[in-house]
């Protein structure tokens, strides 16, 4: 068996680069103390690391006050903590039919407290229904929650004409980037996103157990935990200024520390260069994979529309046991099954089957990508003779 093609990078990318290994065992070795939690230079070390680290992501976000960026523990964190401290029982929130179950699971759990859920529907190739949308704003909602491209399908949602007509109506748009943040052009301002989610392991390079969450000055988010921020240590209220307000216990310096690194390098490569590899190598895997018999591919076809995600299936064979001996036989790591994305599978018809998804990555090859092709174009005719 050849090593190891790794195709699963909408779920974390690998490898990682060399920046990012190298900065963790940095900080591990050389900041080992809390940042904001003592006068000594190990701590101050600390919290410059985690200002500077800010300051890079305001960079590639265009946000102009890096203190309005807080630290999360992965998307999923963030994305809980701007609607648990949004929406209120007797709000309506306006959601699509292509979400992740970070949010999806979330906004049950608000309904089932006393919200009013919306739930806008997409086309069987995941395109929002604008004018359905439009409808759904005419109700008053506190706020528009959505994902910037789906993590099954790959499909970019236009999310810059909604932050326009949310900000026309005075609501609030929450964004979901895990699939985005570091490979797309992302600039809140004229995007019209107020409170934007991120994951830090995925397109922003970084080690697990980091993200963050941007909330435009003027929104109140309130705290999903409450704590120690090394600020104001004479009240037990919560600081009511950011980052403070939404960073409560010892943050995961380390990993912050390999997400600088992570970051810088997007920005010295350029995120455009980026994405116009991923891309290529999308498209390569199009061109091989539809060729293939009985497989039918579920992403969007349109190269401005779509991230380096690709959803095949293959008729008469199970999605789990394509991945699986994909990585057996051919030592090719994917994702099968429904991505923890219920709603994104019911809206382009696979919630019985799943799907397997192939997702490259900036560190992929044309070689990696070839091989994947044929790997299962020798599983669809095996399967068939």
């Amino acid at each position: 068996m050849s090593a190891l093609i790794y195709l699963d990078n909408a779920a974390t990318t690998w490898p990682k680069p060399e920046e990012v290994y190298r900065a963790v065992d940095c900080c591990l070795r050389n900041i080992g103390a809390n940042p904001g939690r003592g006068g000594h230079s190990m701590a101050r070390a600390a919290g410059l690391l985690l200002y500077e680290t800010r300051e890079e992501l305001a960079e590639l976000f265009h946000i102009e006050d890096a203190n309005q960026i807080a630290f999360t523990l992965n998307a999923t964190d963030a994305i809980n903590t701007a609607i648990f401290g949004v929406v209120r029982p007797g709000d309506t929130v306006v959601t699509t039919a292509m979400e992740h179950n970070a949010v999806a699971r979330a906004l049950r759990f608000v309904e089932k407290r006393g919200a009013n859920l919306i739930i806008v529907p997409c086309s069987p190739t995941g395109d929002l229904d604008m004018k359905a949308l439009t409808a759904a704003l005419n109700n008053s909602p506190k706020a528009v929650v959505m994902t910037h491209a789906s993590n099954v399908t790959g499909q970019i949602q236009p999310v810059e004409e909604i932050g326009r007509l949310t900000r026309e109506h005075g609501i609030t748009l929450i964004v979901d980037a895990a699939q985005t943040a570091g490979v797309e052009a992302i600039d809140v301002a004229a995007m019209g996103i107020d409170v934007l989610a991120f994951s830090g392991h995925k397109g922003l390079l970084g080690p697990q157990g980091t993200g963050g969450l941007y909330v435009r000055e003027g929104i109140a988010v309130a705290p999903l935990r409450l704590g120690g921020t090394g600020s104001l240590s004479e009240s037990d209220e919560q600081p009511d200024f950011m980052p403070d307000r939404l960073e409560s216990g010892t943050p995961n310096t380390p990993g912050i520390a390999g997400l600088q690194a992570g970051v810088r390098f997007i920005r010295n490569e350029g995120s455009g260069a980026i994405r116009k590899k991923e891309l290529e190598l999308t498209q390569e895997l199009e061109n091989g994979l539809k060729e293939i018999p009985g497989l039918t591919i579920y992403s969007p076809l349109s190269k401005g529309r779509r991230t380096a995600v690709m959803a095949f299936t293959i008729d008469g064979q199970d999605c789990g046991d394509i991945a699986y001996r994909l990585d057996r036989d051919y030592g090719i790591a994917c994702r099968s099954g429904l991505h923890c994305a219920p709603w994104a599978h019911r809206t382009i018809g696979t919630l019985k089957t799943g799907a397997v998804r192939f997702s490259p990555g900036y560190f992929n090859t044309p070689k990696q990508i070839s091989e994947a092709v044929r790997a299962v174009g020798q599983l669809a005719a095996k399967r068939k003779g």
